[in-house]
């Protein structure tokens, strides 16, 4: 299980409390220090709101329609990740909010 966590992110903090609190084993992964895993991207990549659209610079021609574009994007500037995002068993959800990670702990 893989948490992309972004420290500076109240939501991301509160997703990774309710992890630990819960004492689920999970790594904990610094994406905007590491970058995106490409073996996520397959699972990130159709997560209905995983890009972060005010952190995308229009100008750079980005298609947000197109699956390579967004595999692209994500690989390029990992800040325009939504976060946080949990990842088990080829499976992920978006939390926000926070709680809703916890439909993976199942």
């Amino acid at each position: 299980m893989r948490l992309y966590h972004n420290p500076r992110c109240s939501k991301s903090r509160q997703a990774l409390a309710l992890l630990v609190e819960r004492n689920v084993e999970f790594e904990d992964y610094r994406y905007l220090d590491n970058g995106i895993d490409p073996d996520d991207l397959d699972i990130l990549i159709p997560l209905e709101g995983v890009i972060r659209t005010k952190e995308v610079d229009k100008s750079l021609g980005y298609d947000l329609n197109n699956v390579e574009d967004i595999g692209k994007l994500l690989i390029d500037n990992p800040k325009a990740l939504e976060r946080p995002i949990l990842i088990k068993n080829g499976h992920a959800v978006i939390g926000r909010p926070p709680e809703n990670i916890l439909v993976l702990l199942d």
